[in-house]
């Protein structure tokens, strides 16, 4: 036994524990449901200034929680249904997340990085990698930069090619590189171009066999027009940003049939739908298991990683980042997910998919009744629907109200705007969605 563990396990941090829980229980007590502001919140219009730009939200949190309720600093707690899109898996000041917290503080350095990382790191590498059946786990401090890294990856393997392929409406992350695959101008305004990306359709629900189609049309004639320049394609297998558009099995396949044939590499971006679905990572709930060469994970991952096979193993000096990781990020993670696998997270019959079928099922009663809310879409733990026509302006409006009324969520899509949940799967209970249903029906009658 190593000095640290004989003092981790010392009786005296047990005790100091019990204390701290008593307490956060007693407080968790007195945030039992949605409660309006008690005074005005001037510190919003500070942070503001501070970072030069406003906040989306009223909102700055005081440090408070109770699973999927979180206090403000004006006194409101609200149902927080977007977890700061898609971080707050556990909802907010969740025991289990904060006990993994105290004992990465307890460790010897805030972050860990490439020349040293605690076995923290290798642990919950090795939880990855059986988990996904990938050789190699590489981690990052954000989304964004393990999707960098599977881009460089996946250059190196393939070059000299060195074009992308993408969907239509994807969201890759706000890098210099990224902003050219997120297909959005206003994203890029200014940014001077990086790397070359082609679109392809993505899949409608509606019409599989026709859109499939013209997706595998499109990619043949970006291949024929840019021989063997293309190095990878980045996959979302559900369009977070671009709406909550759902694939299928059969329309990823033939696409992946049609780039192996082309020595294409496939990127899996699950940096959004990693623990949304009935499986823990989205490719292999659509079976898709051993025809992705790389996967990116983060949000519900607060240790963000890339994964890859020996294959894709880079040449010395292309992966290096002084920070991977915070050792409460890495805790964290191993905790959220080992608890999800343990307490029948996944599944047809998991509490993902109750969950979902608790909220298609009210907001079903919602359309019935006004006739205003078009859904809902997604898939699993990702929820949306377009409330009224859909028009930018008006959802975004409606969700401001929705805000001011006790629930927080999101936009997400264009042409229609949808509104959004990322739904806190580790702190929801069944017994809340009727108040949750309740504000929103609230909502769409002051929006009519």
């Amino acid at each position: 036994m190593t000095k640290a563990e004989k003092f981790f396990r010392d009786p005296r941090i047990a005790e100091a524990k019990k204390l701290i829980f008593s307490a956060l229980s007693d407080a968790q007590k007195t945030i039992t449901s949605v409660e309006p502001p008690s005074e005005k919140n001037d510190l919003v219009a500070e942070f503001a200034d501070v970072r030069g730009m406003p906040l989306y939200f009223s909102y700055i949190g005081s440090g408070l929680g109770n699973g999927a309720l979180v206090e403000l600093t004006d006194g409101s707690c609200k149902y927080d249904l977007i977890t700061g899109i898609g971080v707050h898996y556990f909802g907010h000041s969740n025991p289990g997340v904060m006990d993994a917290a105290i004992d990465a503080a307890l460790q010897s350095t805030v972050m860990q990085g490439n020349l040293q990382q605690n076995i923290d790191s290798l642990r919950l590498g090795q939880l990855y990698t059986k988990l996904s059946g990938f050789d190699h786990c590489f981690f990052s401090t954000s989304g964004a930069m393990a999707c960098e890294n599977s881009l460089k990856i996946a250059f190196q393997k393939k070059h000299p090619a060195a074009r992308v392929l993408a969907f239509e409406h994807a969201f890759a992350g706000r890098t210099l590189a990224l902003s050219q695959i997120t297909d959005k101008p206003g994203f890029r305004e200014g940014l001077p171009p990086t790397i070359t990306v082609d679109y392809l359709p993505f899949f409608d629900q509606k019409n599989p066999v026709e859109s499939t189609r013209k997706t595998l049309e499109v990619l043949k004639t970006h291949i024929k027009r840019y021989p063997k320049q293309h190095a990878v394609i980045c996959m979302e297998l559900v369009q977070g940003e671009g709406g909550f558009w759902v694939g299928s099995r059969e329309f990823f396949k033939a696409i992946i049939d049609v780039l192996k044939s082309h020595d294409i590499a496939v990127w899996a971006d699950e940096v959004q739908t990693f623990g949304r679905t009935e499986n823990l990572f989205a490719f292999q709930t659509f079976d898709l298991d051993g025809l992705v060469d790389i996967v990116t994970i983060g949000k519900n991952s607060p240790a963000c990683a890339t994964l890859f096979n020996q294959s894709f193993a880079p040449r010395p000096g292309l992966l290096s980042q002084t920070y991977t990781a915070s050792t409460s990020a890495i805790h964290a993670a191993r905790y959220m997910v080992e608890y999800a696998l343990d307490h029948n997270f996944f599944g047809p019959s998991g509490k993902i998919q109750k969950l979902h079928k608790l909220f298609t099922e009210g907001l079903a009663h919602l359309h019935e009744k006004y006739g205003c809310i078009h859904g809902p879409y997604g898939i699993g733990a990702m929820i949306a629907f377009t409330p009224f026509d859909g028009s930018d302006a008006k959802v975004k409006e409606f969700v401001q109200k929705l805000f001011t009324n006790g629930i927080i969520s999101f936009v997400a899509g264009s042409n229609p705007t949808r509104v959004r949940f990322l739904l806190p799967v580790g702190a929801l209970v069944e017994n809340q969605i009727p108040e949750i249903m309740q504000i929103l029906e609230k909502t769409i009658q002051e929006c009519l």
